[in-house]
């Protein structure tokens, strides 16, 4: 079966730190730009980062830069969120998804945007940032 899954997800208090993975089953990630969304309840979802399929390009948004750090190891058929100093404010369910030959979406130091075309998306992990 084709599909992106997500891990580790997780309660952990402010100022804390979680890793999520998003691995590729039935296919290879390596021609794929992936990106991370998140969404709040009540709120749309929201680009958090990018990297390209060749790892050179990685972008975030405002709210996590310097904070978030995107990974990818094509052997691993996997790519990482690693999350540190995390906020009340980052508590969301967090997607990954996977465009094939969409380098240009994650160019320009801008996130892609959940209305992009994708090939995968991934179920969600939910992430809880609270004391």
């Amino acid at each position: 079966q084709l599909q992106l899954v997500e891990s580790g997800g997780g309660l952990v208090q402010p100022g804390g730190s979680l890793r999520l993975s998003c691995a590729a089953s039935g296919f290879t990630l390596d021609s794929y730009i992936i990106a991370w969304f998140r969404q709040a309840p009540g709120k749309e979802r929201d680009g958090v980062s990018c990297i390209s399929s060749s790892g050179h390009n990685r972008n975030y948004a405002d709210s996590v830069k310097g904070r978030f750090s995107i990974s990818r190891d094509n052997a691993k058929n996997t790519v990482y969120l690693q999350m540190n100093s995390l906020k009340p404010e980052d508590t969301a369910v967090y997607y990954c998804a996977a465009a094939m030959g969409m380098d240009f979406y994650c160019s320009g130091g801008e996130t892609p945007k959940p209305s992009y075309r994708y090939d995968y998306w991934g179920q969600g992990t939910q992430v809880t940032v609270s004391s």
